[in-house]
């Protein structure tokens, strides 16, 4: 059964299935981030953790924006002569986009629908799939405003493509459509407007086909090597392994080894180990 809560800047919709769908619903400021903005999706983030009927997280926008990025006048003027509320919204944006979103134990995908800019960025690159509509424009205009792209969007930028496309896109501020975004690295897949929700139900179907506890904790482990050396990322998933096995309810290695070994029935790579059956 769909749940629905109500809040300023953005929807939250639960459907029957098991996707929370949050919506950005600044359509008429291209769902540009306001202090409000950050502080709900704080909440939201952080009540969706221990949601029970959230599997999978997806991210859009309302209209024609998936996001404009920081709300100049709201999140940048109004605050210049208020550091409580600079402090409250640089906070709250801080620990949803970089902490909450990245380290969720929850799936979460990017369905851009449109414009994405500047420090939009941030939770693009939070988020672990992101399917972007073929005339979704991305872009770092910030040079044009005669500031740089700061509160990490150059560090996440650089992070996704080249240093040399990160210089390119970030000096000329040119802008990337999404057949572009996949081949730099923004994106994980692009596909017609028209195709795109479609596209990302199906990408969440498949992710909740497998079991949660062994999703969170492999995205886990390919966020946390990508800083690490290869001694480092051995030992570290060595241990992440063996906390797996002994955390996952639903004990998905043994049950893997048994199909594959003993009863010749588990083919891995043509489909998911098949999930026991709920008690609910």
């Amino acid at each position: 059964m769909a749940k629905k809560k109500e809040y300023t800047c953005v929807l939250v919709e639960t459907d029957g299935e098991g996707i929370t769908w949050i919506t950005f619903n600044r359509p008429e400021k291209r769902n540009a981030m306001s202090p409000t903005l950050h502080v709900e999706m704080e909440e939201i983030l952080f009540g969706l953790e221990t949601d029970e009927d959230t599997k999978v997280i997806v991210l859009t926008g309302a209209g024609n924006s998936w996001s404009a990025g920081m709300d100049l006048k709201q999140y940048f003027r109004e605050t210049d002569k208020d550091p409580v509320g600079r402090f409250r919204a640089a906070t709250a944006h801080r620990r949803w986009a970089t902490e909450l979103l990245t380290w969720s134990r929850k799936p979460s995908i990017a369905m851009v629908n449109g414009y994405c800019y500047g420090g939009a960025f941030v939770s693009l690159a939070a988020c672990d799939i992101v399917i972007a509509a073929e005339n979704a424009t991305f872009g770092l205009s910030e040079v044009n405003w005669g500031i740089i792209p700061g509160g990490n969007v150059s560090k996440v930028f650089g992070d996704m493509v080249s240093y040399r496309n990160a210089l390119f896109y970030a000096m000329t501020g040119r802008t990337i459509d999404g057949r572009k975004a996949v081949e730099l690295g923004i994106a994980t897949l692009s596909v017609p407007a028209e195709k795109l929700r479609e596209e990302t139900v199906a990408i969440a179907r498949e992710l909740m086909a497998k079991s949660p506890m062994v999703l969170a904790y492999t995205k886990q482990a390919i966020r946390a090597v990508r800083g690490m050396d290869m001694d480092q990322a051995y030992e570290y998933l060595g241990a992440k392994s063996m906390a797996l096995r002994a955390a996952d309810p639903e004990q998905t290695r043994a049950r893997g080894m048994r199909e594959f070994l003993d009863e010749k029935k588990f083919r891995p790579g043509l489909e998911p180990l098949k999930r026991p059956v709920s008690e609910k």
